[in-house]
């Protein structure tokens, strides 16, 4: 193999395998003598690969953890399983990994070629993934969309359609994707409005960026995290101290709820439900009736009350 390029890259994906290689089968698989693998292995070094060496008579070499990373060769089945573990972790807003996992996904697809994408979106429409949060969940193309234009700031146009259902079109200089734990959030320049905003991911619709590109401003106090708080806490209504006992295991009922809605243990199978919480009573009225066990509302008065309608308004509905 007389090609060097193809030749290193094959080295380092034979290098890649979890195992020593000794110098002379290398030479074998690459069809080139010992000397030139040693060089080769000189080469890899030098790009930042920590390749570990050997000593006897055979000898051999080894691809060992650095003190950075350097660039992975993946091959076609390793690219796809990386792909949709991404897809699935960033689509979900994990805490903890949530940011990373979309740059990491956004780098990855913008080089894997289109035979690939086909199967990573194959998988990925094939699979129903089992939630605990309120049903926001967020398309990886469109996050990936964000990101993109984030990372190569360039202006970016979508649809958004607000809280009361208001539908508009947004165009953008986007500065920040920020994960709240169970919702993202867009933090942008908003050209129209001439003035920042922020805008939940799961409202977006049609992404694209301009191409144009643009100098980022300076947000007004702070870094994204702290504006975002900021603008959470204007936008949120009044917190309510909720207080529901469960006729149910602590873990059963914590399975069915997302996670800042966590109940205590009364019991072997009872638990209760002590919170301060700023979710819609609304919403609060129809979490906990998923839960598929019997429960009974202390407080707030005005879930008692939502719920009470509810009810008579379910009973009627399917009344002969």
């Amino acid at each position: 193999m007389t090609d060097t390029p193809a030749r290193l890259l094959n080295l380092l994906s034979l290098l890649q395998t979890p195992r020593e290689w000794p110098g002379s089968e290398l030479a074998d698989r690459l069809s080139v003598s010992a000397r030139t693998i040693r060089r080769d292995i000189d080469r890899l070094r030098e790009l930042g690969y920590p390749v570990e060496a050997t000593k006897g008579a055979v000898g051999g070499y080894r691809l060992v953890a650095g003190a950075a990373m350097p660039p992975l060769l993946l091959d076609d089945e390793e690219a796809v399983a990386i792909a949709v573990g991404l897809r699935a972790g960033a689509g979900h807003a994990i805490e903890g990994v949530e940011e990373a996992s979309v740059r990491a996904l956004a780098k990855l697809e913008q080089v894997l070629p289109s035979r690939l994408r086909h199967r990573v979106s194959t998988l990925q429409n094939a699979t129903i993934p089992l939630t605990r949060g309120d049903g926001a969940t967020v398309a990886p193309s469109t996050l990936t969309a964000l990101a993109g234009a984030v990372t190569g700031k360039e202006r970016l146009r979508f649809g958004y359609r607000a809280g009361d259902g208001t539908e508009s079109r947004r165009l953008v200089e986007p500065y920040r994707l920020v994960s709240t734990g169970h919702r993202w959030y867009l933090v942008a320049y908003d050209l129209e409005r001439e003035d920042w905003r922020t805008f939940r991911v799961d409202r977006v619709s049609d992404p694209f960026a301009t191409g144009a590109r643009f100098t980022a401003r300076e947000l007004p106090e702070g870094g994204a995290a702290e504006y975002m708080a900021r603008s959470m806490t204007r936008t949120q209504q009044p917190e309510v101290d909720l207080d529901v006992s469960f006729e149910a295991p602590a873990e059963f009922v914590a399975a069915r709820l997302p996670a800042h809605l966590t109940p205590t243990s009364t019991g072997p199978t009872t638990c209760r439900l002590r919170t301060p919480t700023a979710d819609s009573i609304e919403w609060l009225a129809l979490r906990l009736a998923l839960v598929d066990a019997p429960f009974t509302i202390h407080a707030p008065p005005p879930l008692i009350t939502y719920v009470t309608e509810l009810a008579t308004r379910l009973t009627a509905s399917t009344a002969a």
